[in-house]
């Protein structure tokens, strides 16, 4: 049983305008009713269920399509008012239980669809507890398909009462059909006499009164048609006559709408008593489908606010009392830790004036139980603390909250907060009486699975009295275990946290150079108020400042001068430590894969060389039997031997010079051969003229020389490699690329990826309308090489980017 104090809690908190805001989100009544049913609890698993829900939900509307999100209608009063026999649903409601039905429909066929995927959603719709009493969804399914038919039997796409819904129905509007095209008939012959007389007004028109045609007469001529005055002008100058012969006719028209008045009637009750039996199952499932507007909206705030699903333990609703003696301390329940924690309501009003807004990083344990926090005024310790209120308000309400996903949480039994000025006119109680009876009821109902917050703790008083019935009560609550946050800028209770086990102190941070606070809250030492500073600051007279610098004292501004730039220094050079290392390993990792891919190069380069010396050897093996058949042609036309020797030596030089040293050597070698060929013109006409001297082996020279020219190639694709490894670039921005574009690009950064073995890069395509991140991840699919491909995390980016890991 929670008991949150004061009674305005929420108020205080803002949560009402969070209320608000779900309830704009909702699309039905059903969704608004379970808006103001959501409430602060303490049961573990029904604060886990519901956040699951809202993070799965959230899933959908972002990766999902075709989620049913429209006709949301609240047919359960309809429903229960034709429980009675007789009764039924007049054609507006029955369409609207069509479309509302069909949607109940649609929605349970997505989650059976995916019922692996969204687990928790899909237990929602089987839950007899909240959901369809009795009945599987697929059952469910059938039975509602079933209701959509038989309305779609009865009404038409304007939902109207088909002339098929029954045979009399359509034998009335037939009948009614007929006199009317008669009556029309008549009445028009009786206007075009009247017009032609001049019985009528100008530009006057048939028109109806009582639900019958009537002809416009001046007055003077009415007496000209026989027939019956229904109406007349307001100046009395017109009167609408209907004629005599069609009088009788309209009367059977008249009784042919109430004969089909009654038989629409007959026909509604008869589709009533259909449903009737089946009403429990369909209150049931308007009950679900208000269900799902309501997680629907949750996930459409969570969505505006960043919010995440974070870590949170079922154990925790176990109070510290039922634990074993010294097992409080690692008990979850008595800790948590939030890691970028945003105030949701600040967040989006710096959103619409696009300002940035500085996280919260807190925790509190069972050694670090109560947060003082001190700084300067406008610093941010209201923010601070209203932070932490609203944010585990929100958790415990199912709500999920703007932290990041790594954040741990625990469950309260009870809230209590102070802020803001509670004087009362009324009760004749000043501001500080009214804090005091807050302190009063703290210490009085606290315990050790209770938070407090506490703003400003010890003003309103003097300083001396009030600081020290502070820091009594603050020893009080730590003695009861509980956990708390407060603001104050009393030294006093500064000074608490070093003899108090369980207090600590926290900073706002204040840039002397610039004199503006940073909004960023330092666990571990206390702040300084900066009241001279910010006097300063909005231009204070420099004598008044002076003379308050004298009696405040040189030692005690210099402390907190002092302490506040070693705090702001200190958070510099963490934050550059940082970056260094990240700079650092990411550098390492490029060296390691440089490495790796130079050893594979020089490995893949032997073994290329190798390849193509071989192939040389063999093509010098082939150009030496043609080299041999010359000599022998020469010999056989009487050639000079000697020069045959020599020729033959040259060859083999050549060949043994090739084969010693590839690269280098190996266009000297080209080039030798080239001088070879020139000096003895007639050996060069017979090689590359082979026909010439009777020979039928192809030309293998010009195949020489493309062998050799191979370790050229290979070098080009070596350099062209290096080249776009040093060039190459981890991220791949595709905004603003169309379609086809950007799919070009992808490929070709993809291809370069995959060649310089690179082992994970992000596309960022951005979020607009989705159009570039689904080309994005369908091409990856469709890449063997590609391991994976997700978003990346909220606070770099979110589904803005993927992230994407290659085998």
């Amino acid at each position: 049983m929670s008991s949150n104090y004061p009674s305005d809690f929420e108020q205080k908190l803002g949560f009402d305008v969070i209320r608000q805001m779900l309830s704009d989100n909702c699309l039905s009544t059903l969704g608004r009713a379970w808006v103001v049913k959501m409430a602060f609890s303490t049961d573990a698993s029904e604060i886990h269920t519901s956040l699951l829900q809202t993070s799965e939900l959230k899933a959908i509307l972002q990766f999902e399509e075709k989620f049913p999100a429209q006709d949301y209608y609240d047919l359960i009063p309809e429903l229960l008012r034709i429980r009675i026999p007789g009764t039924y649903m007049e054609t507006e409601q029955l369409s609207e239980l069509k479309l509302s039905v069909s949607t109940i429909h649609d929605l349970l066929l997505f989650l059976a669809d995916r019922k692996e995927k969204f687990p928790a959603l899909y237990s929602l719709a089987c839950d007899s507890g909240e959901s369809i009493t009795g009945y599987s969804p697929l059952a469910t399914t059938s039975l509602l398909k079933s209701i959509v038919m038989q309305v779609e039997r009865i009404l038409d796409d304007k939902s109207e009462v088909r002339d098929s819904a029954s045979q009399e129905l359509g034998r009335i509007r037939k009948e009614k059909s007929r006199l009317l095209s008669s009556v029309e008939h008549k009445i028009i012959q009786s206007f075009k006499l009247a017009r032609q007389n001049g019985w009528t007004p100008d530009e006057a028109e048939v028109t109806i009164r009582n639900g019958r045609l009537v002809i416009p007469m001046i007055s003077t001529h009415k007496r000209k048609i026989q027939g019956f005055v229904h109406d007349e002008s307001a100046t009395g100058h017109t009167v609408y006559v209907e004629p005599a012969e069609i009088f009788e006719t309209n009367n059977e028209i008249r009784e042919l709408d109430y004969a089909e008045r009654r038989e629409i009637i007959r026909i509604l009750i008869e589709f009533a008593a259909i449903v009737r039996p089946e009403i429990d199952m369909l209150i049931h499932a308007y009950h679900f489908l208000g269900k799902i507007d309501f997680i629907r909206a949750k996930a459409r705030f969570a969505l505006s606010i960043n919010a995440t699903n974070p870590i949170h333990h079922p154990a925790s609703a176990i109070p510290l009392q039922s634990l074993p003696s010294g097992e409080n301390s690692e008990h979850p329940a008595g800790s948590f830790s939030w890691h970028r924690a945003i105030h949701p309501l600040l967040f989006l009003s710096h959103q619409k004036q696009k300002k940035e807004i500085t996280p919260l990083d807190i925790a509190l344990n069972h050694d670090q139980r109560i947060l003082i926090i001190s700084g300067p005024n406008a610093g941010g310790k209201s923010v601070c603390l209203k932070t932490v209120g609203l944010v585990q308000l929100m958790f415990q309400s199912g709500l999920l909250p703007p932290v990041r996903e790594d954040s741990e949480f625990c469950i309260f039994h009870k809230i209590f907060i102070d802020i803001g000025d509670e004087q009362s006119i009324d009760n004749d109680l000043s501001t500080y009486s009214s804090k005091l009876l807050h302190l009063k009821y703290f210490i009085e109902n606290m315990d050790d699975h209770s938070l407090f917050l506490i703003d400003e703790m010890g003003t309103g008083t003097d300083p001396s009295l009030g600081g020290a019935i502070a820091e009594a009560t603050l020893e009080a609550l730590n003695a009861r275990l509980a956990m708390g946050v407060v603001t104050t800028h009393y030294s006093n209770l500064k000074l608490l946290a070093a003899r108090e086990q369980g207090i600590v102190n926290g900073a706002m941070l204040y840039d002397l150079k610039k004199l503006k606070p940073l909004f960023q809250l330092k666990i571990g030492k206390p702040g300084s108020s900066f009241a001279l500073e910010i006097a300063q600051a909005i231009g204070f007279p420099n004598d008044v400042l002076t003379n308050a610098k004298l009696k405040t004292g040189k030692s005690q501004l210099d402390f907190d001068r002092e302490l506040q730039n070693l705090e702001v220094e200190k958070q510099e050079i963490t934050q550059k430590n940082t970056e260094l290392k990240v700079a650092d390993d990411f550098l390492a990792e490029l060296i390691s894969k440089y490495e790796k891919l130079n050893a594979d190069l020089g490995a893949k380069k032997k073994d290329i060389l190798d390849k193509a010396r071989e192939e040389a050897r063999q093509l010098l093996d082939n150009s030496n039997k043609i080299i041999e058949k010359t000599i022998k042609e020469i010999r056989e036309s009487q050639a000079e031997k000697n020069r045959t020797k020599e020729i033959r030596v040259e060859l083999s030089g050549l060949k043994e010079k090739l084969l010693q040293e590839p690269g280098g050597e190996f266009q000297n070698a080209k080039i030798k051969m080239q001088f070879a060929k020139a000096e003895r013109p007639d050996l060069k006409s017979k090689i590359q003229n082979p026909k010439s001297e009777k020979t039928h082996s192809p030309a293998i020279i010009p195949g020489l020389i493309g062998s050799e020219a191979k370790p050229h190639r290979f070098q080009t694709y070596f350099d062209d490699l290096n080249t776009k490894l040093t060039n190459f670039s981890l991220t791949l921005d595709l905004r603003g690329s169309r379609v086809d574009e950007a799919l070009a690009l992808l490929q070709r950064y993809i291809d370069d990826a995959i060649l310089c073995s690179i082992h994970e890069v992000q596309i960022l395509h951005g979020k607009g309308n989705g159009v570039l991140r689904q080309v994005t991840r369908d091409y990856l699919r469709s890449q063997k090489e590609v391991k994976s491909a997700r978003d990346a995390p909220l606070e770099a980016g979110g589904a803005g980017i993927t992230i994407v890991s290659f085998r």
